[in-house]
């Protein structure tokens, strides 16, 4: 019954957004195209208009629902909201960017042709509804295989953008935020993003999922990271903090001291906890959960200032936080400890 009520709900969301993307593809998009000689590449912006529609949508639903609560119901309540419109920036290029879309589109023919040369090895891919056919009969069922395959990768994923320091120099562009919001989640540095991108992409392609339900994985996952990132007061409780990564779960991973910092903390604590993306189990399993601590202030202790930091510049505007990224990217990788405010001293 569920599956037949959620097919049709589908269905019926599935043939209204087709109908736009059409619409907007032949009213604006093609003429467009059509205008600047690249009419080779309508099958793919045709494509790309989807995820673009599906993503404002995404957009809009997220905004309307959190921006009511962090109002009513704030966790941290600031003065002003400087800093936040940067944020708004990073989350449209994300949710509007197809990056995430391009790549699988633009992996797919590669990945065949590598498909194709590993097969004369006697290598395969790792096609799960061939392995689990039940998938084929039960859609319902096989997405969430895919979320939570997908999901565990992501754990260990972030938790390697955590440990090795060049990567974390990028990676913490998306901690440097101190106010934390709806909008949080996609504060990235763009090659953090298109290296996450690729790397999703390419497993999505191994393991086989559709191209549909990919969309749909990313834009599940992009709704529920826009609430764990929301200043709100609101958590799961005892036992759904257990089941799905909340706010209050993964604000502590973005705390000062507790939840990323590179090299601080006990050996227990090393680089970090909460590392899960939709699902905390992994955490559990592997023993990076903190259910316990209460919460904490947010940010990187490098932009501190002195004693408790190094007071080092993370940047205010979209191009700094990008330029100053690479910078401790390249410092990182050069082997180079970052500047601090005693360097400057006569």
């Amino acid at each position: 019954m569920l599956e037949t009520w959620l097919h049709a709900a589908s269905s019926l969301f599935g043939n209204a957004v087709g109908d736009l993307q059409t619409w907007l593809f032949v009213s604006c998009v093609q003429p467009l195209l059509w205008h600047l000689h690249l009419m080779d590449l309508d099958d793919l912006a045709y494509d790309n208009l989807l995820w673009v529609i599906a993503g404002a949508l995404q957009v809009l639903l997220v905004y309307a629902v959190l921006r009511p609560l962090e109002w009513l119901a704030p966790l941290e309540r600031w003065s002003d909201r400087k800093g936040l419109g940067v944020d708004v920036i990073y989350t449209l290029i994300n949710r509007l960017g197809l990056v995430p879309l391009v790549l699988f589109l633009t992996l797919q023919p590669l990945f065949d042709q590598l498909l194709a040369w590993l097969r004369l090895y006697g290598w395969r891919n790792l096609n799960l509804d061939a392995l689990l056919p039940g998938m084929r009969l039960h859609p319902l069922a096989g997405f969430l295989v895919y979320l939570v395959v997908l999901d565990f990768a992501g754990y260990w994923y972030h938790r390697l953008q955590h440990q090795i320091g060049w990567w974390w120099e990028l990676h913490s562009v998306h901690h440097c935020q101190r106010k934390l919001s709806l909008w949080a989640d996609d504060r990235n540095h763009l090659l953090d993003d298109a290296l996450q991108a690729a790397f999703f992409a390419a497993l999505a392609l191994f393991i086989g999922v559709p191209p549909g339900q990919f969309v749909v994985l990313s834009l599940l996952g992009g709704a529920l990271q826009s609430v764990q990132h929301a200043n709100i007061r609101f958590d799961f409780g005892r036992v759904g903090e257990r089941l799905l990564v909340g706010p209050r779960f993964h604000r502590l991973h973005h705390a000062v001291g507790y939840g990323h910092e590179l090299g601080h903390g006990n050996r227990a604590r090393l680089y970090g906890c909460n590392f899960g993306v939709l699902l905390p189990w992994w955490d559990q399993i592997f023993g990076s959960a903190d259910f316990s601590t209460p919460p904490q202030p947010t940010g990187v202790r490098a932009q501190l200032p002195p004693p408790d930091g190094a007071g080092e510049d993370y940047g205010r505007g979209f191009w700094a936080q990008q330029w100053l990224g690479l910078q401790r990217m390249a410092r990182a990788l050069a082997g180079r400890r970052a500047p601090s405010p005693a360097d400057a001293s006569p």
